[in-house]
């Protein structure tokens, strides 16, 4: 019989919200936590409302965006403008291990679920805080999305065309991000209050979390005096050459190649058939491949334009050069590889429509989650507040009446 997932019993409270919060808990939930995220419908969640929408019927519990990246949370409607909301929000993390929360500095404390009453509930709670500044500092207060914190932390000046302007990261990727990347400070906690029974307040700047995306122009600064800007796809800091996207046969087919050493340069040569301008003195080392770069791109782009992308990878890679194809969205779906590893899972959503989301990308070695899609607002309202908090049925009843339970 499997092993029970290995933060089985573990209870999350998690007032995040849109991406970032949530795949927290997503994160999480795969590794077996039970995760209830706080919600209300006198708030929407920006996320519930993003299309496409199942069946094209629009609705904050048809959004098949919502459904990806809020699996793994199940979900509590507590309308938090109300005292009683409040109270009850108390008593959940009373019951609990870990609550996440993405809001700015301040938003807690003023609806009273700060840290310092949160303790007074669970002195062993374990918080997380993720704005997207930190908790103090003079940017403690600044507002942004996904989109502001890849220009914040300089990660935007690095993007675009060789020669040309920043070109703005288009997806806000790094939400995602930063999820997985606090819940790894959350295990942390976790493993230090089992092992002292302290809990901790955990103060998670986004932006010094993405930083490390553009960790190779910091460094290249501080010890060079050298400002990073565009080059395209060429390597960062010149050490590889050739280093790019290039074309291949067919409709917008591309495939990724980079050559660091020699070795791997000779192995290239070979793949091609050592084709004279692969002999030129311009291209014999990896200097002069950096000085020559954008008549070797050209080169290599006219040679593998004659070829399947997935083909010449293979190709390539079995003459020991780093290649690949470069996958779309369809491309993704229907992948051997990750068909083969349920990166992707077909449910059905309890509203009875069939749908594609993301299957737990943290994978254990005994055990194996139950993937289900983001819930419908309030989907364990009735297990929480009856049986966990231990309502009357008439007290539930006009809780929700009220619209407190909302």
């Amino acid at each position: 019989m499997a092993s029970a997932l290995p933060l089985k019993g573990v209870r999350v409270i998690n007032f995040g919200w849109v991406w970032a919060g949530p795949v927290t808990g997503q994160t999480l939930g795969f590794l077996g936590a039970e995760v209830l995220k706080i919600e209300s419908r006198a708030r929407v969640d920006m996320t519930r409302n993003l299309p496409p929408f199942g069946e094209g019927i629009p609705g904050p519990d048809r959004s098949l965006s919502n459904h990806a990246c809020w699996a793994g949370n199940g979900s509590v409607s507590l309308n938090l403008k109300h005292p009683e909301a409040k109270k009850l929000a108390l008593e959940l993390v009373a019951k609990a291990d870990i609550v996440i929360e993405n809001f700015g500095p301040g938003v807690m404390e003023e609806l009273g679920l700060g840290y310092i009453e949160l303790h007074k509930v669970k002195p062993d709670i374990v918080m997380l805080s993720m704005p997207a500044a930190g908790l103090y500092g003079p940017l403690r207060q600044v507002r942004t999305y996904g989109l502001s914190v890849t220009s914040t932390t300089g990660l935007d000046s690095l993007v675009g065309y060789k020669g040309g302007g920043p070109v703005p990261v288009e997806n806000a990727f790094t939400d995602p991000f930063v999820g997985i990347f606090g819940a790894f400070a959350v295990l942390t906690a976790l493993h230090h209050r089992d092992a002292t029974g302290h809990g901790q307040h955990i103060d998670f700047s986004q932006q010094e979390a993405i930083m490390h995306i553009a960790g190779p122009a910091h460094i290249d600064y501080v010890l060079n005096g050298r400002v990073g800007g565009p080059k395209g796809n060429e390597h960062p800091l010149g050490g590889a050459a050739p280093h790019g996207v290039f074309p291949c046969a067919g409709d917008d087919r591309w495939i990724s190649i980079a050559v660091p050493s020699e070795s791997e340069w000779q192995a290239l040569c070979a793949a091609m058939g050592n084709p004279p301008w692969a002999g030129e003195p311009r291209f014999a080392t990896l200097a002069d491949r950096l000085a020559n770069i954008d008549a070797l791109h050209a080169a290599l782009a006219g040679w593998s334009a004659q070829f399947d992308d997935r083909e010449l990878a293979a190709t390539l890679q079995s003459h020991g050069v780093a290649a690949a194809p470069v996958l779309n969205i369809a491309d993704l779906l229907h992948d051997p590889h990750y068909r083969a590893r349920g990166t992707f899972v077909e449910v059905i959503h309890p509203l009875g429509f069939p749908e594609t989301i993301y299957g737990a990308y943290v994978k254990t070695s005994r055990t194996e989650p139950d993937v289900q899609p983001g819930p419908v607002i309030g989907r364990d309202n009735d297990r929480v507040f009856l049986e966990l908090l231990g309502l009357s049925e008439q007290r539930y009843r006009e809780l929700k009446e009220e619209k407190v339970i909302y």
